[in-house]
Parts: C-alpha cells; sequence; structure tokens
C-alpha cells in the first residue's frame, strides 16, 4: 500500500518552501488542489488571481516522488505568468526550468485511468459530407458540422448520432474494446 498523499496544507508548505529557495517569495497568492479527474496529466495551472494549481492525485499515489518536481513546474508556470505575461513552455520558462534543475518539461507517470470511465461512445454523422466524430456524451444542445461550416453553427449541417457503442474492458491490464451496440440510424450503403 502507498504512503498517504499530503493533504491541500501540507502542498501550501511545499509550495511556500519551493517558492522562498527556487523564486526568492516572488510568487504571490496561489491555491493548490487535488484534481481527482486528471488522468493524462499530472498537473495543470489556472492562470487567475490568485493562481490555481491542480494536481493529480492518482499520478502521486503511484509515483510520490515525483509530486515536488510536478509542483515545481506549475509554479514556474505561475511565475512566468507573473512576472512576464508569458504562459506555456515559452524561453522564461525553459531558462528558469534548467535553473530549478528540471531537466524536461514532460513527465514519464503515463496516463491513469479515470475514477468512473464511461462505458458508452456516440458516433456522430454529418449526413452531408459524411463526417464521423466519435463522443463520450450526448451534447446539450444540437450539433453541426464544422467541416460543412467551420464559422458557426448552421442547421443545414446537422450531426446526428448515427451509432451507440458500449465499451467492454479486455484482459487483466484494462484495455478498452468496442462492443457494437444497435445503430440509432441507418447505415449508409
Amino acid at each position: 500500500m502507498s504512503a498517504p498523499l499530503p493533504t491541500e496544507a501540507d502542498l501550501q508548505m511545499l509550495f511556500a518552501r519551493l517558492n522562498l529557495a527556487h523564486f526568492d517569495g516572488e510568487i504571490g497568492a496561489c491555491s493548490i488542489a487535488y484534481n481527482e479527474r486528471f488522468s493524462n496529466c499530472a498537473g495543470r495551472t489556472t492562470y487567475r488571481v490568485p493562481a490555481l494549481i491542480e494536481l493529480s492525485p492518482k499520478h502521486f499515489r503511484r509515483y510520490p516522488e515525483a509530486l515536488e518536481e510536478t509542483l515545481l513546474h506549475e509554479m514556474i508556470h505561475v511565475w512566468c505568468y507573473q512576472r512576464f505575461g508569458e504562459t506555456g513552455h515559452a524561453t522564461h520558462f525553459r531558462r528558469k526550468m534548467k535553473r530549478c534543475g528540471i531537466t524536461s518539461i514532460h513527465h514519464d507517470l503515463g496516463t491513469v485511468r479515470p475514477l468512473q470511465e464511461a462505458s458508452t461512445r456516440y458516433i456522430f454523422r454529418c449526413e452531408h459530407c459524411g463526417m464521423e466524430a466519435l463522443r463520450r456524451r450526448l451534447p446539450s444542445r444540437a450539433m453541426t458540422c464544422g467541416r460543412c461550416n467551420p464559422r458557426r453553427h448552421d442547421p443545414r449541417y446537422p450531426l446526428t448520432v448515427y451509432e451507440v457503442v458500449e465499451m467492454r474492458v479486455l484482459g487483466e491490464v484494462g484495455a478498452i474494446a468496442p462492443k457494437r451496440a444497435a445503430s440509432r440510424a441507418p447505415r449508409a450503403t
């Protein structure tokens, strides 16, 4: 069993220590929280006042040793934004990253499965051009084809549910494979 994750209060203390050590305390107020929905990223920064750093508890339960470096990575994003108005992994970010001893902007933590993987996928189709799109959930309002009219919603080019696909888990590794369900619309021949 893995060690428990630091509390959000502990993360604030770690933030304060890293802020003093690497930024001379220059980073302003910053909220730090865990986000259970993250599956593909270990951390994310939202540029607002105060800035928000979100971390993936699913990743850090598996790789607790990567938490401090990931927090530092996100802190560099906040520092670059507050100091230079710069977002992303641009010049100031890369320079500061090297000074902080981080060697890569990428992590090797892989992806983790969502807590509640949706078992249904929807295939939408444009009857005008035949373009198909796969979605995890039904939209709350009508969708139109971006290929037929990329500028705005146009009811002449609706995307309609072409097929509903039920997903099932295969084997021990948790791979997901489609299991075709009955189509809601007739197939084109």
